[in-house]
């Protein structure tokens, strides 16, 4: 019988080889299929900054993602995903990842990062330098939790394994080991046509004639910082926007009175597009004087006071493109500081810093330098020494580095110099310790508070803020309330040569699947290969096969 079927079976496979594979194929990949992939986390990705800036390109030019994921240990990271934690974070192994041509980076970030004061300030320094030229690889940034610390963990066991001395160590390791392949859900980046960056202007008129001097009062809302959906610019400049706020109401009260009304105007100007060289404040000027009859900015401007920066801190600095002439305004206004620092406030270190425009960089210092431009006597208040400082283009840049008791110290201190220089109280021989916002008419601090609190709760962003945003609508019924004939100005960048292009896609889900290597592929295909060719021999010589078999375990006879 057995016979019989040797026969059959070495007719049939020598006669049709295919029928080989139609046996036993659907078997082997029953056996060996591999399991579908699996979806090991989904996380929301950020994206870093892509804009375009005076015809300069600025950030990653690519937003799309689909490869192996890698640390930044591995020997090899051409086309695969870099990712990285804040605390192995350096500037040298991000250069490493976009030198191999890496596939993209994903940069960790703790969400306490107040647990991690060295590693802020080390990544705050190097967010400049991120981002001053431009890359055809993506990156993202990601927020730490469990799921992703665990991959991370994995990726790095992996990527470290490749160090290792023996050849078949690392085989064995990477045929074995999971791997994951990070998959972003959005599409290529483009270019966002129409985009209007919105500024708002109100104003208190003054009494006692028509041609009366005016100040105005200027902040940027914008934040700035590597990412924009993690720029919440607590410091730079939610505590300039959180002051003004306070002295329009401040102010308002005092022109609320006949007794108190004084005889300056006083526009209060929030501008946006500050972080992209003062685009809103650089339309509002030529609206304001090169297209119009009749506006406060062409009469009689007594001086303009930015404020940026102001939330922190022992030092006041003016920064002045032009020291102000002893008898005007801006020097009775440099004095009132001085003297109300000194007497009230002795604790603050005031002084002046003088830098002149540069013109030929690529941005302006400081937003008074817009005005100085157009020949208007600008100053720009700040703690920060330098334009140059970290904290001012940082997605550190969080609520906790507002100090409240300091914000609303220096509120009190330029609302009591203003005041001064309003009411001319040096010359009327009022005492440098007089203080005018007392009693009815003091700071509210919880205010202050919950304007700071709103604003850093949010990114503020030039490229998420939109005419319909909701930071803007806020901002305008704040100012409503305290100011009159408020309005909005809108700036959108030329379509034959724009100063300004955003670009979308900042903001995606990723996922990174669980998968094997390829070298897993490969040795399977082997295994597989190698057991089919066994069984095709097997079967081409089952005559040969039977006949050992059957030769060693057939029981021997005894001789007798």
């Amino acid at each position: 019988m057995f016979e019989e079927a040797s026969e059959v079976f070495d007719n049939m496979f020598k006669s049709s080889f295919p029928l080989t594979f139609i046996v036993f194929i659907p078997a082997v990949l029953i056996l060996v299929s591999p399991l579908p992939a699996e979806a090991a986390h989904e996380f929301t990705v950020y994206r870093m900054q892509q804009y375009d800036l005076q015809g300069q390109p600025y950030g990653t030019r690519n937003a799309i993602l689909n490869t192996e994921a890698r640390t930044v240990e591995a020997e090899v990271l051409s086309r695969r995903c870099v990712i990285m934690r804040l605390v192995d974070f350096s500037y040298e192994r991000y250069q490493k990842a976009l030198r191999q041509s890496a596939g993209a980076v994903v940069i960790i970030l703790p969400k306490n990062m107040s647990t991690m004061p060295q590693d802020i300030v080390q990544f705050m320094e190097l967010e400049p330098e991120m981002l001053a030229t431009e890359t055809i690889v993506p990156v993202y940034f990601a927020l730490e939790d469990d799921e992703l610390l665990s991959i991370y963990t994995q990726t790095l066991t992996s990527s470290s394994s490749q160090g290792s001395s023996s050849a078949a160590e690392v085989l064995i390791h990477t045929a074995t080991a999971n791997g994951f392949q990070m998959v972003t859900s959005g599409a290529q980046s483009k270019a966002v046509s129409d985009w209007a960056i919105t500024s708002l202007e109100g104003r208190l008129a003054g009494t006692g004639g028509e041609d009366l001097p005016t100040i105005v009062l200027v902040a940027h809302y914008d934040s700035f910082g590597v990412a924009p959906w993690l720029s919440y610019g607590a410091d730079s400049n939610g505590s300039g926007v959180s002051m003004l706020l306070e002295l329009a109401r401040l102010f308002s009260r005092l022109y609320t009175y006949k007794r108190t009304h004084a005889g300056y105007n006083l526009l209060f100007f929030v501008s946006g597009g500050g972080k992209f060289n003062y685009q809103g404040t650089k339309r509002w000027l030529e609206d304001n004087l090169d297209h119009t009859d009749s506006s406060l900015l062409q009469d009689n401007v007594a001086f303009v006071l930015c404020l940026d920066t102001l939330g922190n801190g022992d030092s006041l600095h003016l920064h002045v493109s032009k020291p102000p002439k002893e008898g005007t305004a801006q020097y009775a206004l440099l004095k009132e500081l001085e003297t109300v620092a000194s007497n009230q406030y002795p604790e603050v270190k005031f002084s002046m810093v003088h830098k002149k425009i540069n013109l030929a960089d690529d941005t302006l210092a400081w937003e008074h330098e817009r005005f100085g431009i157009r020949r208007l006597p600008a100053f720009t208040l700040s703690h920060l020494n330098s334009h140059r400082e970290v904290q001012r283009s940082s997605i550190m840049d969080v609520r906790p580095h507002v100090d409240l008791r300091k914000l609303s110290r220096n509120t009190k201190l330029i609302a009591e110099s203003l005041a001064r220089v309003i009411y001319n109280l040096t010359e009327k021989g009022a005492p440098g310790d007089l203080q005018i916002f007392t009693e009815q008419m003091q700071m509210q601090e919880e205010q202050l508070s919950s304007v700071v609190d709103w604003l850093t709760a949010q990114p503020r962003a030039a490229q998420l803020v939109d005419k319909d945003s909701s930071v803007v609508s806020t901002l305008e019924y704040h100012l409503g309330r305290y100011l009159k004939d408020v309005r909005r100005h809108y700036v959108k960048a030329d379509k034959r040569d724009p100063e300004f292009v955003f670009y979308d896609q900042l903001k995606q889900t990723m996922n990174a699947y669980r998968v094997k290597p390829a070298i897993f592929d490969l040795l399977l295909a082997f295994c597989i290969a190698a057991y089919l060719g066994v069984i095709y021999l097997s079967i081409q010589h089952f005559v040969v096969l039977y006949s050992v078999v059957r030769r060693i375990t057939t029981p021997k006879t005894k001789q007798h």
